[in-house]
């Protein structure tokens, strides 16, 4: 009897233990950034107060009755001639929701000339709002964008800072004049963990169901999809290592944050299944941060680029050329006025050695540039077959920037 006695009496204790909440310290598995954030203003949870997570009855609402005021509804206005956002033309709308299984969130609402709508969240107090970019796409045909802020009487006009097409990120700026602005913390997307509870914050379908809130779980993690772009020639935007969530995501959530229950921002909501129930897609916020600094210093993000295709020297190849053996990597093709092609490296080449180092394959190549920044310096060591014969190169290639388009 004692022994059944002191078993209930452990249940009841950790059910109320439970309900009243569990405080788990914000900083566990918390890290820093490497970005340097600071510099813009931006909010970092890993440098700032951020709330204790409670795994209570009320965590969902604490986190979104803290959050909430950082979100923001976008309204784009689009000039009155034929010109309007990709998700506003019947065709396309039909074509991206019935044949393709995916579809970017916007909403778009056809008026005189054309309003496409968004949601996007306040990264610093000085008024810099991270969104996507298919929110504010064809910016050259963009009349005004309004940003609705909670509690706050008159939306602000904003101005575009910087925008990428390939991340499908983009920074907005606003002129606080109606009191303080309130800040996302942003969090740290490689620490989240598949099958942890996600908030998504949005505006789905409009101003009507402005600050909507929706829970789910973190589904998966290095998604990749592509859809369909067809006033680009429908070749599509791929997206690399995104986030699954089935937290619910509507037209009107794109831009909007993907929290934890730390209220710490770690993924953009962007895209959902069109064929399945609960398969949403978020851009992991440490993809933003990469970034960021280049979308609101330079309007774009700049990358590194050395400008040659190349694939691992096959044992037949490596016959056919004449070599001794398949280590190194053949450059398939050189792009013109590349760094590569300003250097001297020619289509055939075989790399062997990079900054003095044997790469054997095109993983270690890929290794071997990883992490490299315009201004930087390679030296290749090249092996050439001319003819029958074959001669032995260093060529110094000098890291540039990668044009647009490419």
């Amino acid at each position: 009897m004692n022994r059944r006695f002191r078993i209930a009496m452990l249940v009841v204790a950790l059910l109320v233990v439970f309900l009243a909440g569990i405080y788990v310290s914000p900083f566990i598995g918390g890290a820093k950034s490497d970005v340097n954030a600071a510099s813009s203003g931006i909010s970092d949870a890993g440098g700032s107060a951020v709330a204790p997570m409670v795994l209570g009855p009320y965590a969902v609402a604490d986190v979104a009755e803290r959050i909430s005021p950082a979100v923001v509804y976008i309204e784009v206005q689009y000039k009155a001639r034929d010109t309007r956002s990709r998700t506003s033309d019947p065709r396309s709308l039909f074509e991206q929701f019935f044949l393709s299984p995916w579809f970017q969130v916007p909403d778009t609402q056809p008026k005189q000339g054309t309003i496409s709508v968004g949601t996007g969240f306040i990264i610093a107090e000085d008024g810099k709002i991270l969104t996507n970019q298919h929110v504010v796409d064809n910016p050259e045909q963009i009349e005004r964008i309004s940003v609705h802020v909670l509690n706050h009487k008159e939306p602000y006009e904003a101005e575009l800072l910087g925008s990428d097409y390939q991340l499908d990120l983009a920074v907005l700026k606003i002129k606080p004049t109606q009191g303080k602005l309130a800040v996302a913390p942003l969090g740290d997307s490689d620490l989240a963990r598949v099958g942890e509870f996600v908030i998504a914050i949005g505006n789905p379908y409009g101003k009507e169901y402005d600050h909507t809130v929706t829970i789910g779980v973190l589904s998966a993690k290095g998604r990749e999809i592509t859809i369909p772009d067809f006033e680009r020639g429908g070749t599509g935007r791929n997206y690399a290592d995104l986030m699954q969530t089935d937290a619910a995501i509507n037209p009107g959530n794109s831009g909007g944050p993907l929290l934890n229950l730390r209220g710490e921002v770690i993924g953009i909501n962007t895209a959902v299944s069109t064929t399945g129930q609960g398969i949403g897609f978020a851009i992991p916020i440490n993809t933003a941060k990469e970034v960021v600094e280049d979308l609101i210093n330079r309007g774009k993000v700049v990358r590194p680029w050395i400008g040659i295709e190349y694939q691992t020297l096959s044992k037949e190849m490596a016959e056919y050329l004449g070599l001794g053996d398949t280590n190194g990597v053949l450059v398939r093709s050189v792009y013109r006025n590349s760094p590569a092609a300003k250097a001297g490296l020619l289509s055939g080449d075989v790399i062997r050695k990079v900054n003095g180092e044997d790469v054997k394959n095109q993983e270690e190549f890929a290794a071997a540039v990883k992490g490299m920044k315009i201004g930087d310096k390679f030296s290749f060591l090249v092996e050439r077959v001319t003819g029958r014969q074959i001669r032995t190169i260093t060529i110094l290639v000098t890291v540039g920037e990668k044009p647009e388009g490419i």
